[in-house]
């Protein structure tokens, strides 16, 4: 393989578009890809949705990357988006957990099929707008995830379960930038149309925002509605269905107890949905499952780090502890809001990330 080639995995967004025209201005053979991950759905449809499912972000990287010289593929990567990202996303909320389906996008198309594909095209690396930072660590002899420049941009939460081989061959140069507006900055530079195109907030599969709407034109298991209870089994109202939940929420219960409500836990055995005040949402304990370490090679005896259970939460110090079957117990040293079965936990030593895993439940 070529150690100059990389395949650019081009969003239609700034972000992608800058990390392309980096690389090329650094020396490398760039070669543009943009995955097509939309579901057998007619041009109108596609346009009407927008974000990275459209056909005008398509377009948008052609033009980009003819702007800078590169050459531009459009990979078909639906059957692969399907299986690793939209049934598992449906899979995880019949259940009564919270997925989070762009982690799992990272693990197994980004950075694993594209980076197959890449390996065809007799290139090296593969490349994304992603803000974070790989270095090589000669004392450890082992490839580190370190937190991006612009910490506000940080997306080392999404990335905690690269492997050693895929962060080796993997390179994210918008790591070294101190914000989003240096990126803004080189695309009106250069007069890439992307230039103030702003970031994209949605699901990509649920443009609109409204997955519990997705979840039922898409679930191939029946979601009946249920009752909301207390945590003493009363019933308190009716729900639309445990999919439309999560923990923590609040919004759109449509309850009147007089008070706020939250949901706390939800059962999919009795079809319930578990309502308590906001003090009940709160934790100090849990088990995580599906660990990858990334800093070190595995966890021997209990460590502490300081641990982080969303990508938009704070991080609170913990102690981990090793359990059988490549679990973890995890302890925080202060009250976490909403931990919630489904969703990534991730630990870091200062800006480097240690690892992480899945929430499987909550302790306490």
């Amino acid at each position: 393989m070529d150690k100059k080639k990389v395949v650019v995995g081009m969003s239609g967004g700034v972000d992608s578009s800058v990390t392309a025209y980096l690389l090329k201005s650094q020396g490398y053979d760039v070669i543009g890809v943009t995955m097509q991950i939309w579901q057998d759905k007619d041009p109108d449809v596609l346009e009407k949705e927008g974000g990275c499912c459209s056909l005008s972000a398509v377009e948008d990287a052609r033009m980009v990357a003819d702007k800078i010289g590169i050459p531009f593929y459009v990979m078909n990567f639906k059957d692969i988006f399907k299986k690793t990202v939209i049934d598992y996303f449906i899979k995880e909320y019949g259940i009564g957990r919270t997925p989070n389906p762009c982690i799992a996008c990272n693990r197994y198309v980004k950075f694993e099929e594209l980076l197959k594909r890449a390996n065809l095209l007799d290139a090296y690396y593969v490349a994304t707008g992603h803000y974070a930072k790989i270095l090589y660590n000669e004392e450890k002899q082992r490839y580190i995830l370190k937190k991006s420049n612009a910490i506000e941009k940080d997306q080392t939460y999404a990335l905690y379960n690269l492997t050693q081989d895929q962060l080796k061959h993997t390179l994210m140069p918008l790591g070294d930038y101190n914000n989003k507006e240096e990126i803004r900055d080189i695309a009106r530079e250069l007069g890439l149309i992307v230039s103030e195109k702003p970031d994209s907030q949605e699901i990509c599969f649920v443009p609109d925002n409204d997955y519990g709407k997705f979840i039922n034109e898409h679930a191939d298991y029946k979601i009946d509605e249920g009752y909301f209870v207390d945590n003493k089994g009363n019933i308190l109202g009716k729900h639309k269905g445990i999919t439309r939940y999560t923990i923590g929420q609040r919004k759109g219960l449509g309850l009147s107890l007089g008070k706020p409500a939250y949901v706390t836990d939800i059962n999919t055995s009795s079809n319930t949905v578990v309502i308590g005040d906001e003090s009940e949402v709160f934790g100090t304990e849990l088990i995580a499952d599906d660990i990858n370490l990334i800093a070190i090679d595995k966890i021997k005896e209990p460590i502490k780090v300081k641990a982080k259970i969303r990508y938009s939460a704070k991080e609170t110090l913990a102690t981990v502890y090793p359990l059988a079957d490549s679990k973890v117990k995890v302890v925080f040293e202060k009250p976490v809001r909403a931990i919630t079965p489904g969703q990534a936990i991730v630990f870091y030593e200062e800006d480097i990330v240690v690892g992480g895993g899945t929430i499987s439940k909550k302790i306490k």
